[in-house]
């Protein structure tokens, strides 16, 4: 029998347990659950292991590891307990991530236009016009209904008392919601049972959720049902899988930047079927090789006059180009700043606390205290260019102080967190496991979040580290309905 074995609630003294109180009790909404885990077996867990592996190699669920040629492409760790949420705090986190997106949505409009924030000296200016994210070029411009960022997916992370935080805004081209859809299909397969004993919100409508909020988005020029497309970089990229995943999902063309040409004022792809005008793309390659005729010249991924086929207003780009600077981690520390000037509210949902070294007072804290600290570079993501301070040696320690020191802006720093943990099958039985929650965002003609998100679990005992890229894996997250 699987029963507690080898699980203690929370795994460290600090860590929040997702499913048992202090005393070792289950709390409410795991209560079923827990009941369920004690009558499976060590055995029929590795067989239902082995089934999800199955399931996820035929559906060709991988992920590529940049400069990692003994394994480019991998399937993503998988496990099999759900994570769950209770509808109570499912609500919390709904109405904080709604007022955060709708916040940084207003603070892109404002900075690429009057810049009303630096002229109240919320945000110093040079944070705004000398950040490598922001983008001149589109200064003045309107994107339709002022969105520029239509797809998000906000990093929520579980600390001591059960609190939430922030702990990163992705809306350049965030990833993973293919993995939250397969996840749930696969624990459906595995455990029909489990959900019947539950009522779980449900998650299979975001390809259509997101084609809704692609369609609402295009250009007013538009007439009849706008062409959708999806711009992948190809099948090198490392969500490659996703992007053919959605285009699938939703019923649009999966294209290259060689599908797409800009003829006579409008953007076209090459079809089976001939020349087809393509109104809304869905891109997934970065702002620099979205047009190398306004950007990187020796891009082979864009398209030539695409940029200025977007502000002309004969097409969409999602997410708008300029987007980034609204996920900068250098930017990240005044998100409660934002959320307040344009909202007038205090944040719901608050950050971690984060110092920025390209403050000279700050910059001497962090060198000072790097044995305690989390350190990352400001354009960083994947868990790449990070310092994680009490898991490096001193000579790692001292070979990031001097980066930091040869270029301060460049980075920004955090305090350990010790992240809640969830139960997560092992071979010795049930262990805790560190988690964080990703949670995915539409917003076109409204906000749209689906509800949970992908969790994201860091598999070895006592790592913090849950990016698939870094030995992470995933979790099926359930909001349980009232």
């Amino acid at each position: 029998m699987l029963k507690k074995q080898a699980y203690v609630a929370g795994g460290s003294p600090e860590a929040y347990d997702e499913m048992l109180q202090a005393d070792g009790t289950p709390r409410p909404q795991y209560a079923e659950l827990t009941r369920w885990l004690e009558g499976q077996t060590r055995d029929g867990f590795r067989h239902k292991q082995q089934e999800a592996d199955a399931i996820f190699r035929r559906s060709g669920i991988t992920f590529a590891v940049y400069g990692d040629a003994a394994a480019s492409e991998r399937l993503i760790p998988f496990d099999l307990i759900p994570r769950i949420l209770a509808a109570s705090e499912w609500r919390f986190l709904q109405r904080g991530i709604e007022q955060r997106v709708r916040a940084l949505n207003t603070f892109l409009y404002d900075i690429y236009h009057r810049q009303e924030i630096v002229r109240a000296g919320r945000i110093p200016a040079e944070m705004v016009t000398g950040n490598s994210a922001f983008l001149p070029e589109m200064m003045g411009f309107d994107p339709p209904r002022n969105v520029y960022a239509h797809i998000i997916g906000t990093d929520i992370v579980r600390t001591g008392a059960g609190g939430f935080f922030v702990l990163e805004d992705n809306l350049r081209t965030p990833s993973g919601v293919s993995y939250m859809l397969e996840n749930r299909e696969a624990m459906m397969r595995l455990f029909p049972e489990l959900f019947a004993a539950h009522r779980v919100a449900q998650i299979e409508q975001y390809p259509e959720l997101l084609r809704q909020t692609l369609e609402s988005v295009a250009p007013a020029q538009c007439d009849g049902d706008p062409t959708i497309a999806v711009l992948t970089p190809g099948m090198f990229n490392s969500a490659y899988f996703e992007h053919a995943f959605l285009a699938d999902q939703m019923g649009v063309e999966l294209v290259m930047g060689s599908d797409l040409i800009v003829e006579d004022g409008a953007l076209f792809m090459r079809t089976i079927r001939g020349r087809e005008q393509v109104h809304v793309l869905y891109r997934r390659i970065d702002d620099d090789f979205i047009d190398p005729l306004n950007f990187r010249a020796d891009s082979l991924l864009g398209v030539p006059g695409l940029f200025d086929l977007y502000r002309a207003g004969k097409v969409t780009l999602v997410n708008a180009p300029g987007t980034g600077i609204a996920d900068d981690k250098a930017i990240y520390a005044y998100v409660p700043e934002i959320v307040e000037f344009y909202t007038g509210e205090k944040p719901i949902l608050n950050n971690v606390p984060t110092f920025r070294c390209a403050v000279d007072d700050e910059c001497t804290h962090v060198l000072d205290n790097l044995q305690d600290l989390v350190v990352k570079e400001v354009h960083g993501s994947g868990g790449y260019g990070m310092l994680i301070g009490p898991h490096a040696s001193k000579m790692q320690r001292r070979e990031f102080a001097s980066r930091i020191q040869a270029n301060p802006s460049n980075y920004i720093a955090q305090p350990t967190l010790s992240l809640s943990t969830c139960p997560s099958f092992e071979s010795n039985g049930i262990g805790p496991r560190h988690v964080d929650l990703r949670p995915f965002v539409l917003v076109g003609d409204q906000i749209r979040i689906t509800p949970g998100g992908l969790t994201r679990v860091a598999l070895k005992k006592g790592s913090l580290v849950v990016n698939s890229s870094q030995g992470g894996g995933t979790k099926d997250t359930w909001v349980l309905e009232d």
